[in-house]
Formats: C-alpha cells, structure tokens, sequence
C-alpha cells in the first residue's frame, strides 16, 4: 500500500462534515453565509463531474439558541433539545437555499445512535440515503438532538460523520476542522509540533498524538476525529482532516493544501463484504435454484423466484446462509424480509409481492451490495 495522498478527483462517493464552529458565527449566532456559499460550490464542483455528495452539518443548536435567547456556556439536555427543534428548520432552509444556488436538491436526513446501530433501521436508513443519491440529491445529515438523550448520543458529529460515511459505502469522509490536520502534539500547547500529511494505519502513537474539544459550539476535538478515523478506515473509508477556516476549502484540498489523509486498506464493498462473510451470525438459511445460483455468480441481486425454501426465524437484516440444490453454501447475504414475509413470496415473481404481502416490498430478497459470495 502507497503512503501517499491521494487525489480528490479519485473519490466518487464523498461525505462531508461541517461543525457548529465553522458553520455558525458565535458572537451573532448566525450562519457565516460568505464560507457556506464557497463551501456549497465546492459541493457543485464535486456534484457536477458525477461525485456523490453527503453533508453531516451541526449547527442545530447553536442556531436555536439565538432565537431562542439563551445564554452562553453548556446547556440542560431539555433546552439543547428544544434549541435543537428551531434551529433545525432554520439549518435545514440554510443548506437548501445554499445548496439550491448551485442548482441541487437538498434533503434533511435526522439520525440518532440506534438508527446506525440497530440493523433493520440501519438498513432503512441505508436504503434512504442511497435513494436520495440516486435522484442526485445532497442528504444533509444531522444527530437528532430534539429526541437524543445524554445517554444514547453521539456526543460529536466526528463519529456520527463516520457511521454515515460507512452507512454510505462512501470511498472518502471530509472533516473540516478548525485546524489542518493531525500534528505530533497540540500545536497550541507545543510549538515544536509538526504536522503529519499522512497516516497509513491508526496506532497507539497516533492516538495518543489527539487533543481535547476546542470551543463550546463543537462537541468534538482531534480524540473524535481519531475515533471516526478508526470507524471509517476500518470500513474502507479513506478520512482527511482538512481546516475549514479559509474559503472554498474543498479546493483547497484538490489543490494540495494542508491536510492530513488517513488511509484505509480496502475498499468499502470489499470491507462490507468482508464484515457479512466473517463477523455476523447467520440466523437463517435460503435454499436456491440453479438458475439463482448462476444469476448471483454473475453478479445480480437475489430475488424471491430463486428462493425454493426458508429456514429459520429472522428479521429483515439479519444475515442468512444462501445454499445451492445440493446443499453447498454459496454465500451469505442481509435479508430485506422476515422470515414470514420470506416464506410468503419465495418462488415468486417481483410483480406478485405488493399482492401477497398486502405493501409494496423490495424487489431484491438479498441485495448484491449486501452479500459475499464464496469461491465457485
């Protein structure tokens, strides 16, 4: 693997984090509208040469609070929450009206730690995300902090960026700082401190290189955005940590500004693929027909007409064991239905599902991004 930086141009799938810091002016508590705008077209650069773009913004609160007049330092949950209620609307209008000068469509994505934890919301949120993609729209993403509590939080948008970024198969996590990338030391504290451009693999030594959170407007510092290194490396997602400060800083980093990349060792289907084959427990089987079976080696998705039989109890999500005629394992794959639903539109066309379910379902029983085939 080369420790070298890569390219921006090379990333089609990007996700980028802005905090409240950069976003929000904290003496007038309103959004710096000149930065954004130089932000927006750098989105409608990437957005233009077909790159898929997600936002993760903050802001909600520290907007909200304006309005809401309160007073400077921490916050009781209750009032963050209902701070949290107004400024969403006034983020979400910002980034849609931003966002619409570069003639792209915004939508508003509220998430909190279960919808990324718990697999059937992972997957509903999952199937969101990348349908708003498919219309060419920019889902701007946030905690949903009117209805989080202290202790289910993300407390940073760093790692929330990350979980996106894996939710996503995104190629690349942006996040802008306020500073330009990991240096050996607190720059502030150490003046000999040196900046690094890349880090192949996170160590023990780049841990312990991460500072504290810096302004009462972010929640998160350098330990976060380690920690949302970790999460999107690991699942195949390169990170760069670049300063937000200066206009158009999406340029910037095309331009070989100051940065720091952090790599990761495989690709994001390669380690969703890898977590599917090695981590889960299956918790059912699907039998397939010959014809399936062949479908699959070819790269299609699995559909309810190859399945033959159903075994075991699961819900939609969960993983199961795909099996050929002769019983052999041909892989395994997240099912998009309960075992009861499974059971009701085996063998059956695409067409005849919305009538035998009584709703509209999903074409695919396994989708080919959530399955890992082994060898033939």
């Amino acid at each position: 693997m080369t420790n070298a930086a890569p390219a921006l141009s090379d990333f089609r799938r990007i996700v980028i984090k802005v905090g409240s810091a950069l976003l929000v002016d904290q003496a007038k508590g309103k959004v710096r509208l000149p930065w954004l705008t130089s932000l927006a077209e750098d989105i409608g650069t990437l957005h233009a040469r077909g790159a898929d773009v997600l936002v993760v913004s903050s802001g909600a609160i520290a907007l909200g609070r304006t309005v809401l007049h309160l007073p400077r330092g921490p916050l009781k949950l209750e009032d963050s929450q209902a701070a949290a209620a107004v400024g969403q609307i006034a983020l979400a209008r910002t980034w849609a009206e931003i966002l619409g000068h570069e003639d792209i469509t915004a939508g508003q994505v509220l998430l909190t730690l279960g919808d990324t934890e718990e697999r059937r919301r992972y997957l509903n949120a999952r199937s969101t995300l990348a349908k708003l993609l498919e219309y060419r729209a920019v889902p701007v993403i946030n905690e949903n902090d009117t209805v989080a509590t202290s202790e289910i939080r993300y407390g940073d948008n760093d790692r929330l960026a990350a979980r996106v970024a894996t939710m996503a198969s995104a190629d690349l996590l942006i996040l802008l700082s306020d500073i330009d990338g990991l240096y050996t030391a607190p720059p502030a504290q150490d003046p000999n401190a040196t900046h690094i451009p890349v880090v192949p693999r996170i160590t023990g030594e780049i841990e312990s290189m991460a500072g504290a959170a810096g302004s009462e407007l972010s929640r998160g510092g350098m330990r976060t955005k380690i920690e949302a290194g970790k999460i999107a490396t690991s699942a195949g997602t390169h990170m760069v940590i670049a300063s937000g400060h200066l206009k158009n800083p999406l340029k910037r980093i095309a331009e070989g500004g100051r940065c720091t990349w952090f790599l990761a060792g495989a690709t994001p289907a390669r380690a969703r693929k890898a977590w599917i084959a090695g981590t889960l427990e299956a918790r059912g089987v699907l039998h397939l027909d010959d014809g399936a079976v062949a479908a699959l080696r070819r790269g299609a998705s699995l559909l309810p007409a190859g399945v033959v039989r159903v075994e075991g109890q699961f819900e939609r999500g969960d993983a199961v064991l795909l099996r050929g005629p002769d019983g052999s394992e041909i892989g395994r794959g997240l099912v998009a239905y309960d075992h009861d639903h499974a059971e009701r539109i085996r063998g059956r066309s695409t067409a005849e599902i919305e009538a035998l379910l009584g709703l509209p379902g999903r074409a695919e029983m396994v989708h080919r991004d959530d399955m890992a085939l082994g060898a033939e």
